[in-house]
């Protein structure tokens, strides 16, 4: 590793799933799986319906402003945000199957619902400590683009998985537009719905016949988000023509670099 660098994370799987057998599961009656439901993996099952799961059994609400920028100032490694981005992923596996109230604080619910707290450092929990399990989609969205913005800051690339067609480079003059519609937007926002929709929707190997590079940013976006049935932030609309789905990965970058040179000048 070199100087400077953090240790990225190498979990051994079957290690892991041991563990929980023992801890969870071993001394336990046996349970037919008939007429109940079945806990899938997480990364056989999209997230799209697992999502869908959870809004029909549990309403979901946007995380405050105010909670986004104090959470990612808790998070201060790509380990923590790794660590806190598990145990979310694991309260939504349960989520999806039994629903839960709304507003139960979400380290309760983790704590005497899923008994992990052995499992989760303090400051893990400290900083889940302010959302409640109304948030837990929208924790999972902030906390997968704090993920992809720190493996951009240790040099490796969040999006590697998709097309070097969704990866083209802005000219100079899309650059200039982007910049102005930046600095007059919330950029967390737009950071947030673009992640999101890349890793939801662009990863695929059929990602390039659904979502056509040729399309623009901006008419992609605002029907993706409405239909989460949320309402596309409007300053979506002032997102340049010329900006197109073979920019997002640039635009997203850039979006991080305008954000990260705000908070050093105080502007954002």
């Amino acid at each position: 590793m070199e100087s400077g660098q953090e240790t990225l994370p190498e979990y051994d799987l079957p290690k892991i799933e041991q563990h929980l057998i023992h801890r969870f599961l071993m001394g336990k009656p046996f349970i037919t799986l008939a007429g109940i439901p079945t806990l899938v993996n997480r990364y056989d099952k999209k997230y799209e319906n697992l999502f869908r799961d959870i809004k029909g059994k549990l309403p979901q609400t946007s995380l405050p402003n105010l909670i986004i920028t104090t959470l990612s100032g808790e998070f201060q490694s790509y380990n923590d945000v790794c660590d806190a981005l598990s145990v979310v992923e694991v309260a939504l596996g349960f989520l999806a199957m039994t629903g839960g109230e709304p507003d139960m604080p979400l380290v309760r619910y983790v704590e005497d619902i899923l008994q992990m707290r052995d499992q989760i450092a303090a400051c893990i929990l400290k900083a889940l400590s302010r959302c409640y399990l109304k948030h837990v989609i929208a924790l999972w969205q902030l906390l997968t683009t704090r993920k992809s913005q720190w493996m951009l800051r240790l040099k490796r690339d969040p999006f590697i998985e998709l097309s070097s067609e969704y990866k083209q480079p802005l000219s100079d003059n899309d650059q200039s537009h982007l910049t102005a519609f930046l600095m007059q937007s919330n950029v967390d926002i737009f950071l947030l719905e673009i992640n999101e929709f890349m890793l939801l929707n662009l990863k695929s190997v059929r990602a390039l016949d659904t979502f056509k590079p040729t399309w623009g940013l901006k008419h992609t976006l605002i029907p993706y988000i409405e239909g989460k049935d949320q309402e596309a932030p409007p300053e979506i609309e002032d997102l340049p023509e010329e900006i197109l789905l073979s920019h997002i990965v640039e635009t997203w970058k850039l979006a991080v670099a305008t954000k990260q040179d705000s908070l050093v000048n105080g502007v954002l």
